[in-house]
């Protein structure tokens, strides 16, 4: 006699929590069969040749994936690892529960994604399952509202995000979590569980602790709800969130929460029923609410990659702006090395490169630089990041980039940013940038953000040569953005 089982493929919703599939698949009465694929592909390289998945973005997923088996196994299951395409391998692991373990396989239920390779994954799994008899079931999973409970359908959501934030602000409403299963059943035997793959056997180097990390970031929904716990309600921070979000150096000053929502370690209902909890116990103000509406710029542009498809990776952006992007790798590496001679910049890029992170403050002042003021190709930044980040999400990194780019649905035209005025704003003593930038630390407050203006005299004061010590500036700051919006209000005419 046959059993009825559903097998569970997890991608970035690695969390026992508030995973709709999950709950439904437990109180089916079902065998559950919990699957994670390391798919090859994502270990590749870039079109640009960077590391597809990097060192930091790497040990952070192996832990993530250790967790949730941890989990699993808690609740009497386990997690089946496999490594290979997830076309291939479901289908085939299907056929091996059919045949070996007298399964019958009612479904493969898996969170759909919006972008392209994802998207192109799922399909060809579908074709290799109906050739098999076995129907997929998709869910949705990654935002904090659901789709169907928009104002707009999918090919109508704005294209701006104030329009957008408006609308889901005053007719929609987010649906409770769904309950976390307290028992599964247990996996057929002999079953091969699969070991879980190594950083070498992925072909990755592993990452080295740089003295200078302010804030060692761990893996998985453990860890994740534990940062939930310690920043909302034992540090009490949420209630000044939006006066320090923008603090680069004090590990506390925004939430970290991004990494584990990335992955779908965290859920964002999770983190929105913990704010509306801390609301209603202790305080609601402006800083609560502006964690909900990081969590809808989310949403917004999750559903605006639904819209518009691939056009968010086309080089002329979701705007068509063709401007004459360079692809100048002698500056690029200067960029990426934290190199320029400008120390916001370079003090973001070292951070990026040693941790896997850098604060929203900072991407948006390396991106336009980049952009803005070296004309580099977009798509090298946000391949780049892609890389590099810990918090790596398709949807927010690229749609980010387009408009850091000027290229996005919702830009503002040549955004440029003043770097040295965005260093005095956010880094007014330079803590931040003598911090990840050892070599200015003897410079005083008021000359550490533009050491290019010290005189001679001034440089053997303070025991610091400029072009041996740290570079001096790769572009004039204000020449270079001038030069590049004649070029892009070109594109326009």
């Amino acid at each position: 006699m046959t059993r009825p089982a559903v097998i569970l493929w997890f991608r970035n919703d690695l969390r026992i929590h508030d995973h709709g599939l999950l709950s439904q698949a437990a109180q089916s009465g079902a065998i559950v069969i919990p699957v994670y694929c390391f798919d090859p592909r994502q270990f590749g390289t870039t079109a640009f040749g960077f590391p597809k998945t990097g060192p930091w973005r790497s040990q952070f997923l192996l832990e993530s994936v250790t967790d949730l088996r941890r989990s699993l196994q808690k609740l009497g299951s386990d997690l089946i690892i496999r490594i290979g395409h997830p076309e291939v391998e479901l289908p085939k692991l299907a056929q091996q529960l059919q045949r070996e373990a007298s399964l019958n396989i009612k479904t493969v239920a898996f969170h759909q994604e919006v972008t392209s390779e994802e998207t192109t994954v799922e399909q060809a799994l579908a074709r290799s399952l109906k050739s098999l008899e076995i129907p997929v079931q998709t869910a949705w999973g990654h935002t904090l509202y659901h789709p169907d409970d928009l104002p707009f359908a999918i090919q109508a959501v704005p294209e701006l995000f104030t329009n957008f934030r408006k609308q889901v602000e005053k007719s929609s409403t987010t649906q409770p979590c769904v309950p976390t299963p307290q028992e599964l059943p247990p996996l057929p035997t002999p079953l091969d569980r699969g070991a879980l793959p190594t950083l070498a056997t992925l072909n990755i180097s592993q990452p080295t602790i740089d003295p200078r990390c302010q804030f060692q970031v761990t893996g998985g929904e453990t860890a994740g709800i534990d940062r939930v716990q310690d920043y909302i309600w034992q540090r009490d921070r949420l209630r000044i969130y939006k006066e320090t979000r923008n603090g680069m150096l004090d590990p506390h000053d925004s939430t970290k929460f991004s990494p584990w929502l990335a992955l779908g370690c965290l859920s964002p209902r999770y983190l929105y029923e913990q704010v509306t909890q801390y609301e209603a116990q202790r305080i609601r103000n402006d800083s609560t609410y502006w964690l909900i509406f990081e969590l809808i710029w989310r949403d917004y542009f999750c559903f605006i990659c639904a819209k518009h498809g691939d056009r968010v990776f086309y080089p002329d952006g979701l705007r068509g702006v063709r401007f004459p992007w360079k692809q100048d790798w002698v500056r690029f590496e200067q960029w990426k090395a934290g190199q320029t001679g400008f120390p916001l910049v370079d003090a973001n890029m070292q951070e990026l490169a040693a941790t896997g992170f850098m604060s929203n403050r900072g991407r948006q002042n390396v991106a336009s630089f980049l952009t803005k003021n070296l004309g580099i190709d977009w798509r090298m930044g946000a391949e780049y990041f892609e890389s590099q980040l810990i918090d790596y999400d398709v949807c927010s990194n690229w749609g980010n980039w387009n408009y850091a780019a000027g290229v996005g649905n919702d830009a503002r035209g040549f955004r440029f940013f003043n770097i040295t005025k965005q260093a005095r704003d956010y880094d007014p003593q330079g803590d931040y940038v003598k911090h990840w930038l050892p070599c200015l630390a003897q410079l005083p407050a008021s000359q550490v953000h533009e050491p290019w203006k010290l005189s001679n005299a001034e440089q053997k004061q303070w025991g610091f040569r400029l072009g041996v010590d740290y570079p001096r500036p790769i572009v004039d700051l204000f020449k270079s953005a001038a030069a590049n919006e004649k070029l892009y209000n070109a594109a326009f005419s």
